[in-house]
């Protein structure tokens, strides 16, 4: 069985859900099972040590969770057009995995959210995706043939799920599609790498 880790930073709820259901676009995949983790937050004052276990959600991410992986699929809320500074902390601490080119060559994906809908969303996802070139991953899109990137009218783009989080709003049917086919995706070129 192979796994796909899904690696993701979420402050208020919105990209954890996005996470899940890239979850379950990797799970509709036979022979294939997803790997939920998240990271701790930080401190901008000084360096903070979170607890080992985090009080509720997906447990923390370590370096063996991406060297374990056949994939990646990650996710952070935008801000200032960027990826969340406790994720790219983490991605930060990396450098022994790029040594050993541990995740060379594995798929991964990039998905987001973000308050407004000129938020940085795409910016966000190719920001996302700089740390994982330099590890030699190959990067999925979301397929062309997807009717929902067609359709939808909030989040979604080419580059990976989004999601117009603005006052609370919940995943649209449309973007949780694009999520869908996200963990598809890379479910399905996990199975292919691995042959």
């Amino acid at each position: 069985m192979l796994n796909i880790l899904v690696l993701f930073y979420s402050r208020d709820g919105s990209t954890e859900n996005m996470a899940r259901q890239v979850a379950r676009g990797i799970e509709s995949v036979d022979g294939v099972e997803a790997v939920l983790r998240t990271v701790p937050d930080i401190s901008v004052v000084c360096e903070q040590t979170a607890a080992e276990i985090p009080e509720r959600g997906a447990p923390y991410a370590t370096l063996d969770d991406l060297k374990r992986c056949a994939g990646m699929a990650l996710g952070s809320p935008a801000y200032f057009g960027n990826m969340a500074a406790p994720l790219k902390h983490f991605l930060d601490g990396t450098t022994e995995l790029w040594f050993s080119a541990a995740l060379s060559g594995k798929p991964a994906g990039v998905f987001t959210s973000t308050g407004s809908l000129h938020g940085g969303q795409e910016s966000t996802l190719l920001a996302m995706m700089q740390p994982l070139m330099h590890h030699g991953m190959l990067i999925t899109s979301i397929p062309c043939n997807e009717i929902a990137l067609k359709e939808t009218e909030s989040g979604g783009t080419p580059y990976g799920p989004s999601h117009l989080a603005n006052n609370g709003k919940t995943l649209t049917e449309h973007e949780k599609s694009i999520c869908l086919a996200l963990g598809k995706r890379l479910a399905t070129t996990a199975l292919k790498l691995s042959q």
